[in-house]
């Protein structure tokens, strides 16, 4: 059939183009494929459209933009009920899509934290996991790891919680999926989850009623509370001061039903098991393992408490008796020793005066570099030198700072900040008789020793990191690596103590190397000046 060029109620292929806002090229491929028919043809051979083919191309265009294939688009046009019915499909093919994506997006978003290549491979098959698999990979883990360990009621618990995940995810789920598939494929969950499992089979005595169990979540409480506490007042687990703190834990623990033991005081045989019982219950793998679960059973995540359980694991081991860390300071601080070269004042001024070199020599753009003190950056090191400028020197004139070590002070100028600190430090030292005068098991000296040392130590790490000459003061460093070995050699090289494990230092490496070395710090390779 030849249609006139100039009917009034049929479209050239160009007109329709325009009308639609679809291609020529594009037209005339949906034409040759079935999803729109011309109604005739010019004389010329020119293929023309009436209403009804305009209206359906620009409803397919739409379908088409909605990500339907030319076949579905064809089979909605040509039934009267079939857009519906290939709409429902097509809704459905497209949730399914969406959760690809965004499990693609989670994979992508969690490769921006962890960028090895055995991460991404490993979270990419855990990503694209059936359901059944999910719940096999965590089944024989937990099987796999317990073994024949008889712990019933904590194997049931674990699997009990499962590990599903929803059939529509948030993303948070879907990252927590992601997370769990890595934490069971590393070593670490696995021992660690044994340790748990180990022992908990021999403290497990049948189901705990529900006053057992609140009692347990009200002592968790209470120590937690108390450690966070200790934390927030600066006080190291590894000093002194954290054996208060350790036996007012002692003290609502020995009468409760966690104490399995027969010790009804404050000794070493509660501190060591308690210590048992914390190192079980707080290992962060097996922490972070519950949290998943969790979150992706649409639970609230329960307070981490592996911090806090480091903290106090750590002042149990380096408190292992009532007062046993304090006496054997005391009868440290009670040698009559003086190895410092001029005294140990003159030796802490020289450091002083050699640090405050650094400090002036750091400008501001270096603030956010890394040091080698675990995540803190040079900012965060120049404000501890002056910290402990501040505190020791606080405590010599009788007046200890009211604010925390977590407070900011530098200010505005770090190099003003350091100098006035060292200054009112230098001069309640100097105060007459302050060196032989008792501050609790030490003499006045000792609190100039240990700023000494400190002040030494780190600036060690603000020369290291602005890659400067480490060797500070050799004859001062070299009488400073036998002390540190006696104050600090005994300490546990735990998680939440002060000292890192000591690290190897290099034949002949100067002597601050050694003691930074003694102190947990990796020594950087030296350059050739």
């Amino acid at each position: 059939m030849h249609m006139d060029d100039s009917s009034p109620s049929t479209w050239s292929i160009g007109a329709v183009a325009r009308l639609t806002g679809l291609p020529v090229k594009v037209v005339r491929h949906w034409s040759d494929v079935g999803v729109v028919a011309p109604v005739g043809r010019t004389a010329g051979g020119y293929r023309r459209y009436d209403t009804a083919g305009v209206a359906r191309l620009q409803l397919a265009r739409t379908l088409r933009d909605l990500g339907m294939g030319l076949g579905d688009i064809r089979a909605a046009l040509d039934r009267e009920d079939g857009l519906t019915e290939v709409a429902a499909a097509h809704v459905e093919a497209l949730e399914a899509q969406i959760r690809r994506l965004r499990t693609h997006q989670a994979v992508l978003r969690t490769v921006t934290r962890r960028t090895t290549h055995e991460g991404l491979a490993l979270m990419t098959r855990t990503a694209h996991l059936s359901p059944d698999e999910r719940r096999e990979l965590v089944h024989d883990f937990l099987t796999d790891t317990l073994g024949d360990l008889d712990v019933p009621h904590f194997r049931e618990g674990l699997l009990a919680a499962g590990a599903d995940l929803p059939e529509d995810p948030t993303d948070e789920q879907v990252e927590a999926w992601l997370e769990l598939g890595e934490l069971i494929a590393e070593g670490e969950l696995r021992s660690a989850m044994q340790r748990v499992a180990e022992y908990a089979a021999r403290q497990e005595r049948g189901a705990q009623d529900s006053g057992a169990g609140e009692e347990m979540r009200a002592l968790t409480e209470t120590w937690t509370a108390r450690v966070r506490e200790a934390m927030r007042a600066g006080i190291a687990a590894d000093s002194p001061a954290a054996d208060q703190v350790v036996a007012a834990v002692v003290a609502a623990w020995l009468p409760s039903r966690a104490n399995a033991s027969a010790a009804t005081a404050d000794g070493a045989e509660a501190r060591t098991l308690l210590c048992e019982q914390l190192t079980a219950a707080a290992e962060p793998a097996v922490e972070r393992f519950w949290q998943l679960l969790c979150v992706l059973g649409g639970r609230p995540a329960p307070v981490g408490i592996a911090e806090e359980g480091r903290w106090l694991t750590t002042a149990l081991c380096a408190n292992p008796a009532p007062g046993a860390r304090a006496a054997r300071l005391e009868a440290l601080y009670t040698a009559d020793t003086g190895p410092w070269p001029g005294g140990v004042l003159e030796a802490l001024t020289r450091v002083q005066d050699t640090v405050g070199a650094l400090v002036r020599a750091t400008a501001p753009h270096q603030f956010d570099r890394p040091t080698s003190c675990t995540d803190w950056t040079v900012r965060d090191l120049l404000d501890h030198l002056v910290w402990e400028n501040i505190i020791w020197g606080g405590l010599a004139q009788g007046t200890p700072p009211t604010d925390g070590h977590a407070e900011d002070h530098l200010g505005h100028d770090h190099i003003a900040a350091f100098e006035t600190a060292a200054a009112d430090a230098r001069a309640a030292f100097r105060q007459p008789g302050m060196l032989d005068r008792s501050f609790g098991p030490a003499p006045g000296r000792r609190l100039v020793e240990q700023l000494l040392i400190e002040l030494l130590v780190h600036g060690w790490d603000l020369a290291a990191a602005l890659d400067r000459d480490r060797d500070l003061e050799p004859d001062i460093a070299r009488a400073a690596l036998p002390v540190v070995r006696e104050i600090y050699g005994d300490l546990p090289r735990t998680a939440g103590g002060s000292i890192a494990p000591a690290q190897p230092a290099p034949e002949h490496a100067p002597a601050l190397d050694q003691v930074a070395a003694f102190l947990g710090r990796r020594i950087p390779h030296r350059s050739g000046r």
